[in-house]
């Protein structure tokens, strides 16, 4: 039989498999709403194709685009192309609420079987994203998070898991109602509780986001970072980032990111003396968001560390004495050549400076020996 080729632009840039749900992200890229939703909800923050972080996760069907493939697959049957059938409609506010309140009814009554199953199906209802938070918004947010925070606290491990993706989709639907999940007594420990003692990677990934979401900037959310940093927070990140793979460790780095904006976050992270050489070592060998975020991290320790000594005297820079010795030049130096966003690079001619500073003022480095291969002097 002849083959045909599927035109490119009908094909997931994700999947690379021809389109049944073709969804527009805020980047104006589209992809199979399937494939999407699984990467949105495996914990990423940016746009696949051109890994601009997300301003929201907001998807807009693309009618067109699927009207045009169904046409096509219908053109080429004798190819063994069959037309695809138009996907079924988003969950509707109705039936969120529906599902909310046999959740509500099956953890009044002790099933907890019947709970777990409709809290599933919460955990898949709350991605359908503009309808769903309509009606979250209509039964009450705070009315939600306390369905989800029982199994969260004390279900098996299956709702557990499925308590913690609904929280972590809730925060990700409007992050504006982070303080309704923080109200709710437990939430906050259970969640630390997912990554101290894990279940599975699902779980962990779940928890680092709707931890994430809880630190991200704002006033109300900065009161949260030292709450999870006395819970020993910290030191489990720092764990996490030595052998973690590549999807916790940049989930991990996004929170810690988020753990440095605030002066005891930083504080907590100067105390230990893993945390430069788990940041260099991370940069450039994981991905190019560790590599961004990792930068960011120690952009944020350097730049405040004379609020270690009280005195304003550069030598108290353990951190960037530290990171001379384990080779953090040379590491943003590659990444430099390599390439990177400008936020980026700009946060990594700091870092350069600070360095070469330090070690001039240490005698005991040649401080022109690696600067001088930068294609741009500063």
């Amino acid at each position: 039989m002849e083959m045909i080729m599927i035109p490119r632009h009908f094909c997931c840039p994700i999947s690379l498999d021809l389109m049944k749900d073709p969804v527009t992200l805020s980047t104006g890229i589209t992809y199979d709403r399937e494939s999407i939703d699984k990467w949105i909800e495996d914990g990423n923050l940016t746009c696949p194709v051109t890994n601009q972080v997300l301003p929201s996760f907001d998807q807009i069907p693309n009618h067109s685009l699927r009207k045009m493939i169904q046409d096509w697959g219908v053109e080429n049957c004798s190819y063994g192309f069959e037309r695809i059938p138009t996907p079924r409609v988003p969950v509707t506010p109705y039936e969120v609420s529906e599902i909310c309140k046999r959740v509500k009814a099956a953890t009044q009554r002790g099933e907890k079987r019947s709970a777990k199953s409709w809290l599933g199906r919460s955990r898949i209802g709350v991605k359908r994203v503009s309808a769903t938070r309509d009606a979250l918004r209509r039964m009450g947010l705070v009315a939600f998070y306390r369905l989800a925070s029982s199994p969260l606290q004390s279900g098996d491990l299956s709702a557990r898991q499925n308590a913690a993706l609904v929280l972590k989709n809730l925060l990700a639907l409007d992050q504006r109602h982070v303080n309704a999940s923080v109200e709710i007594e437990g939430v906050v420990e259970s969640l630390v509780k997912l990554i101290k003692e894990p279940i599975c990677p699902t779980a962990t990934k779940a928890s680092l986001m709707a931890i994430f979401y809880m630190t991200s900037s704002s006033s109300f959310n900065e009161k949260m970072i030292p709450t999870f940093v006395e819970m020993g927070l910290v030191s489990l990140i720092i764990e996490i980032l030595v052998d973690g793979d590549k999807s916790i460790c940049e989930k991990a780095l996004g929170v810690l990111s988020h753990i440095c904006d605030c002066k005891e976050g930083r504080e907590k992270v100067y105390e230990n003396a893993l945390i430069v050489t788990v940041l260099i070592t991370k940069i450039v060998s994981v991905s190019n968001l560790a590599s961004e975020l990792s930068v960011s991290i120690l952009w944020k320790l350097f730049k405040n560390h004379k609020e270690r000594s009280g005195d304003g005297d550069d030598d108290a820079g353990g951190v960037v004495v530290e990171a001379l010795q384990v080779g953090a030049i040379q590491k943003l130096l590659v990444l430099l050549q390599v390439g990177c966003g400008h936020s980026t690079k700009e946060k990594l001619k700091e870092l350069l400076k600070l360095l070469n500073q330090f070690r001039v003022k240490l005698g005991c480095f040649d401080s022109s020996e690696d600067l001088k291969y930068l294609k741009k002097p500063y």
